[in-house]
């Protein structure tokens, strides 16, 4: 979601950073740059490690609670392309599930934004038990949505979410936005969602599939 779906890291960015620097250390953009699709819980450790003197639970709150009120009081910006595409999908009846390590509150906040019916299913960072980048939420997501992750396509941001992808065994698309990913043959790399279609997914998964069966 974050970043794939919705630019809302630099929402993320200014809560860490004022939550950070009220105990009176700092927090960079790099910092920051490193938690980019981490599960929560994993990134309040880090955030604990830097002084932050509250539970995990206490911290989750915090953050995610700033986020929502940015998102509430700004608004929700989508990436260029991601709504189109989806719209598309859904249109043509594929499945589609929304695989977040941000909480389900906030994700319905997010969602409730789009004027269709975007995903069959959600699976947060506070339902799963192994956060990104364990393969655990796309495999989740494959059985709720009954079937099988070869049959899936992920489209992720971030480092930590395309390595859960690939670890699923889903094919995967990596379009990086707030950090760099490196190509590598695991993954179909994309600058951008804007002007992709189902026709540009479904060559994506014809391909990885046709060179599986080639090796």
């Amino acid at each position: 979601m974050d970043g794939t779906l919705v630019d809302t890291e630099p929402y993320w960015i200014t809560a860490e950073t004022d939550l950070v620097e009220s105990y009176g250390h700092t927090w960079t953009y790099e910092d920051a740059m490193t938690l980019v699709g981490s599960g929560l819980w994993e990134s309040a450790e880090v955030f604990r490690s830097r002084g932050v003197d509250l539970p995990a639970d206490d911290i989750v709150q915090l953050l995610t609670g700033r986020v929502r009120d940015r998102l509430a009081k700004d608004g929700v910006p989508f990436r260029p392309g991601a709504r189109e595409l989806l719209k598309e999908l859904r249109a043509l009846g594929v499945k589609t599930a929304l695989v977040t390590m941000s909480i389900r509150p906030m994700a319905e906040q997010v969602l409730s934004h789009l004027d269709f019916d975007a995903f069959d299913l959600l699976v947060t960072g506070d339902e799963v038990d192994n956060p990104k980048p364990h393969p655990e939420p796309y495999l989740t997501a494959a059985s709720l949505l009954g079937v099988s992750i070869s049959d899936c396509v992920a489209i992720e941001d971030s480092r930590a979410g395309l390595a859960s992808a690939v670890a699923s065994g889903a094919v995967s698309i990596a379009v990086p936005h707030a950090v760099t990913i490196p190509e590598a043959s695991t993954h179909t790399t994309w600058p951008t969602l804007a002007g992709r279609t189902s026709t540009d997914v479904s060559a994506v998964f014809a391909a990885s599939r046709s060179e599986g069966l080639s090796r």
